[in-house]
């Protein structure tokens, strides 16, 4: 009987013991996106770079199995995203966290990244405030004020506008891109004319358009995020003559994806975006990226939420190997502070200050290539930084 308890103590110990090295081997990602609603396809985007990614790359690093626990917020549900992350973390037992289609699921999560010391990734999620709310928190898409900033003054000095009107959506990130859009291009020398916010529900732009069109401004900025929002706003635009020459229209790069200029047909011509990542940059890593994103998607191009998923991937794989597998927060952040490589969109620097990205912003035309509009770069602006972190937003 003593032989028969002392083998069956034996055997659980050492049950205990494997269970616990296996879960030692794992790191477990949980990521938090908005895989259906409105954003659904921007979800679809940023998850088809991590896949990627861990198909090029493999699924283990630092000696351990890399496993993906995906988590669906529906839409911009700062609540819904905060119990996600404490699910994740208190019931799925996470290591990380990241993803975070919109700004609300960033900001939601954030606490409980703090609170449970997860280190938490932002692949997308764009307003500045983000990686403020947690020592945890690194990003590795952009920031809004980092292309706008910089676009505001280029407009000025670059494109000659001289006064412009605005019209942003009506949440953290599109009073982030009216904010300093108009705070470059006034410091430059411009005027803002008129501004407005439109909601975020179903795109209908037309009232805001009319307003547009009544103030007859020299130029139009426009922020808008992905989804269906862009072409809608196109064609509202097109319908009231309110596209190139005849305007010149200015925008954060969402209103030139190929979805929404095939929309737009003819119009679209010329009309100026910028963005951290254009998938026509021609440049060997960005073109090998885009040739395998293709093949693996069935043909679908990359953009900048792909990119972001991409290089999210990047980040803690390389963190990881840094740390030699430790997934605690602090030897994460710490491994990602100053990490700098060649990514599809080129040079990136996480900011070891700040824990954002450092990056090019680019300057791009839609113009007819090969009988075939797209975006073209047409100016480059390298290393920017975020202009508004430590400042009152």
């Amino acid at each position: 009987m003593i032989a028969r308890i002392a083998a069956a103590l034996t055997l659980g110990v050492g049950l205990a013991f494997s269970a616990q090295a296996n879960a030692q081997d794992t790191v477990k990602i949980g990521l938090i996106m908005a895989y259906s609603g409105p954003f659904a396809d921007t979800a679809n985007q940023m998850q088809a770079g991590i896949d990627l990614y861990i198909a090029q790359h493999g699924d283990e690093v630092a000696g351990k199995k890399i496993e993906i626990i995906k988590k669906d917020t529906g839409g911009p549900k700062a609540d819904e995203a905060k119990r996600l992350a404490q699910e994740l973390v208190v019931r799925d037992g996470v290591d990380i966290l990241a993803g975070f289609t919109l700004t609300p699921e960033a900001l939601g999560a954030a606490g409980v990244a703090d609170q449970g010391k997860k280190f938490m990734v932002v692949m997308n999620a764009a307003t500045s405030i983000i990686t403020e709310k947690s020592p945890n928190i690194v990003r590795t898409s952009m920031t809004i004020p980092q292309l706008n900033t910089a676009f505001g003054k280029w407009a000025f000095e670059k494109a000659g506008v001289k006064q412009a009107y605005t019209l942003v959506a009506d949440y953290a990130p599109g009073h982030d891109a009216e904010k300093s859009f108009a705070k470059g291009f006034t410091d430059a020398g411009g005027k803002i004319v008129g501004a407005d916010t439109s909601p975020m529900g179903p795109p209908d732009f037309s009232a805001f358009v009319q307003r547009i069109k009544d103030a007859s401004p020299e130029a139009v900025f426009v922020f808008i995020p992905g989804g269906a929002q862009p072409p809608a706003l196109g064609k509202a635009l097109a319908q009231r003559g309110l596209t190139p020459p005849d305007v010149k229209l200015l925008a954060q790069g969402e209103l030139t994806f190929p979805e929404a200029i095939e929309s737009m047909g003819d119009t679209a011509k010329g009309i100026i975006t910028t963005f951290n990542y254009t998938m026509e940059r021609d440049d060997p890593t960005n073109n090998a990226f885009v040739k395998a994103y293709r093949e693996a998607n069935g043909g679908r191009s990359p953009d900048i939420y792909s990119v972001g998923g991409y290089d999210g991937m990047h980040l803690i794989y390389e963190a990881l190997k840094k740390t030699g597998g430790d997934t605690s927060a602090e030897a994460l952040v710490e491994a990602s502070k100053g990490m700098s490589w060649e990514s599809p969109r080129g040079k990136m620097t996480i900011d070891p200050e700040t824990r954002d990205v450092i990056q090019s912003v680019y300057i791009r035309e839609v113009k007819e290539v090969d009988g075939k509009l797209q975006n073209v770069v047409i100016d480059e602006i390298p290393e920017v930084k975020d202009p508004l972190h430590g400042m009152a937003n």
